[in-house]
């Protein structure tokens, strides 16, 4: 199985991203590269600190992995949606997070507070589709367990190749969850 980084950047297509960004594809993708283990560590931040149960009911309610399946999944992504996905991941310290990751790529933060929102979509439509296809498509009291490993793996997974992100998932895994917002996670 491929990582959930890995299927996501393999569907977004570079040249789009980076006009979206008003960037290059490289600079675009490498940033998109460092971003989605971010969000993926802010949720399994969520999932730790209790926030299960409200990611399963927004991946049930808000979400399905349709987004991913279309040709150009960036055409179709709601970055006012993503906004809310980003308020309820990371809450009041949604700034730093992005002072953070602007730090390691040439872009700065400007590139990450334009690509947070259209990727937040995809990491919700791609825990959608993982979370649905290992239950059958159906939910249970064991979704909250699911999610937290899931998010567990692929925070592993992101941290162990990526580049050094400056404190990152010191600033997502430390102290208390980033706001009281993160009871609903979209």
């Amino acid at each position: 199985m491929t990582s959930m980084v890995d299927d996501i950047l393999g569907r977004i297509p570079a040249d789009d991203l980076a006009a979206q960004l008003g960037t290059d594809p490289e600079t675009a993708m490498d940033a998109a590269r460092k971003a989605l283990p971010a969000l993926l560590g802010g949720l399994s931040s969520n999932v730790s600190a209790g926030g299960g149960d409200s990611l399963s009911s927004a991946l049930q309610r808000d979400h399905d992995g349709s987004l991913l399946d279309r040709p150009d999944p960036l055409a179709a992504v709601d970055a006012a949606d993503g906004q809310k996905i980003l308020g309820h991941v990371f809450g009041d310290q949604q700034s730093q997070v992005i002072e953070t990751l602007g730090a390691t790529s040439r872009g700065g933060s400007s590139i990450f507070s334009k690509l947070l929102p259209i990727l937040a979509p995809l990491v919700m439509a791609a825990l959608a589709k993982r979370v649905g296809g290992a239950l059958g498509g159906g939910g249970g009291g064991g979704l909250s367990d699911l999610l937290g490993g899931l998010l567990g793996g692929e925070v592993q997974k992101g941290k162990s190749s990526q580049p050094d992100l400056g404190g990152l998932f010191d600033i997502l895994g430390g102290g208390a969850p980033p706001s009281s917002s993160e009871s609903d996670t979209n």
